[in-house]
């Protein structure tokens, strides 16, 4: 297997060919809300983990109290206090300890030390490497699948519909857009690639992808050895045909030509920080053009190209480019759930660990083809957050073992297994 730097090496961490086994910075008044007082729904319907007793007779919570350090998201600073979610999911009550109360038969989950914020968006992922009914019990709350073949991308993907059981979000690109040969065809995804070698090849390609129901394009501009790529006018066609579809285009490319060309193209982001190092005009350029890009820094550490994708990701920072937590799951050096490497690295390239949860969570909700997420808690809104053992800007080693999910109206507790274990059963709203 080559160690071209294109050439990502999909693969479980425990062996080739194995599955992985695995507004809201307001703080809100303590206002009661009319949905704490909703009859539950039926016994029958809930998991026996959340039922409880009352006068000899089952019924059902009417929500959850969450308590510990509260991170509402994006510029919100933590504060100590509570979150409040009803029976229908959705977030009622957001607040300061001493400014806050509810019903006392509510279950609490967390406490003292506890943290309590967004769950985790993953821009990018690849799900044939991984299993997807093991990501939400370990704090993502959605994620983005770039390059998976057609039929497993329809699978995967959640579209309009509510996640399956024990699932988060999936958008996905299906299959990538490359050259005849090209990546990653020639590598580790002889089944992932559609062709185009002219830009009536990629109009007509990306019109079956919008047609097949795909949440983002994505395009694949990587010379390896001997392989070739679309010419520049071609990805102009694939830009400009999704753009008329309603569909972003993500942009595969290392190298600092290939950064350009697809640049030149108007492409909505980078899937990755180039390994390339990237002069000041090119990151200037990816500024002013509004390219967000996706980081998985941990997977080129992994291989060695660290020391050149941590200097572009600085200067990225310090021009003002979004950068967004993505981790390559099913690449070299990654693993299921949320990685604190991955976030560490963000956090070193100038964000600060805030500042890498915020890349996580508002950032990565922003990805093309993520809908239904927006990285904060907000008052009225759904949640997708997660309830963690410790504060991760203190110890970001506590992802690896979140107490509880709550998302789509789900309320998962792993309950201390491992986050690659299977997820209990699953409150359906």
């Amino acid at each position: 297997m080559s160690d071209h730097p294109g050439e990502r090496r999909r693969r479980s961490v425990f062996g080739r060919g194995a599955r992985l086994a695995r507004g809201a910075g307001a703080v809100a008044a303590p206002v009661m809300s009319a949905a704490l007082h909703r009859v539950g729904r039926r016994a029958s319907e809930l998991p026996e983990t959340v039922r409880r007793r009352r006068n000899g007779a089952t019924t059902a919570p009417r929500g959850w109290v969450l308590r510990g350090r509260v991170w509402t998201g994006d510029v919100a600073e933590p504060f100590d206090g509570a979150v409040v979610v009803d029976d229908s999911g959705r977030v009622v009550r957001c607040a300061p300890n001493g400014q806050i109360d509810w019903p006392p038969d509510l279950p609490t989950i967390g406490g003292t030390g506890w943290w309590v914020g967004p769950g985790v968006v993953d821009a990018h992922v690849h799900l044939q490497f991984a299993d997807p009914s093991a990501l939400l019990a370990a704090g993502l709350v959605a994620v983005r699948d770039l390059g998976g073949p057609p039929t497993s991308a329809r699978q995967w993907r959640t579209g309009h519909r509510t996640p399956r059981a024990g699932r988060p979000f999936i958008a996905v690109s299906g299959p990538i857009l490359t050259a005849t040969g090209g990546y990653p065809t020639r590598s580790w995804g002889p089944a992932v690639g559609a062709f185009v070698d002219s830009p009536a090849a990629a109009r007509s390609s990306v019109l079956a992808l919008a047609a097949d129901g795909v949440d983002v394009i994505k395009v694949a501009l990587e010379p390896g050895p001997g392989w070739p790529v679309p010419s520049p006018s071609t990805v102009r066609a694939v830009v400009h045909t999704a753009h008329r579809a309603g569909l972003a285009v993500c942009a595969h490319a290392l190298t600092a030509q290939m950064v350009r060309r697809a640049v030149d193209a108007g492409v909505d982001e980078l899937a990755h920080i180039p390994t390339d190092r990237l002069d000041d005009d090119l990151v200037e350029r990816i500024a002013e053009a509004g390219v967000a890009v996706v980081s998985t820094l941990q997977t080129f550490f992994a291989d060695g190209l660290g020391r050149a994708v941590a200097a572009n990701a600085g200067a990225l920072v310090a021009a003002g480019v979004e950068l967004r937590y993505g981790t390559d799951l099913g690449n070299t050096g990654t693993q299921p759930g949320v990685d604190p490497r991955e976030l560490d690295r963000l956090a070193d390239a100038g964000l600060g660990r805030l500042g890498a949860l915020r890349a996580a969570t508002l950032s990565s909700a922003r990805a093309p083809g993520i809908r239904g997420r927006s990285g904060l808690i907000r008052l009225g809104q759904p949640a997708a957050l997660v309830v963690l053992p410790a504060d991760p800007t203190l110890e970001p080693g506590a992802w690896r073992t979140p107490t509880a999910v709550i998302a789509d109206n789900r309320l998962v507790r792993p309950g201390g297994a491992r986050a690659g274990s299977a997820p209990p059963d699953t409150l359906a709203g």
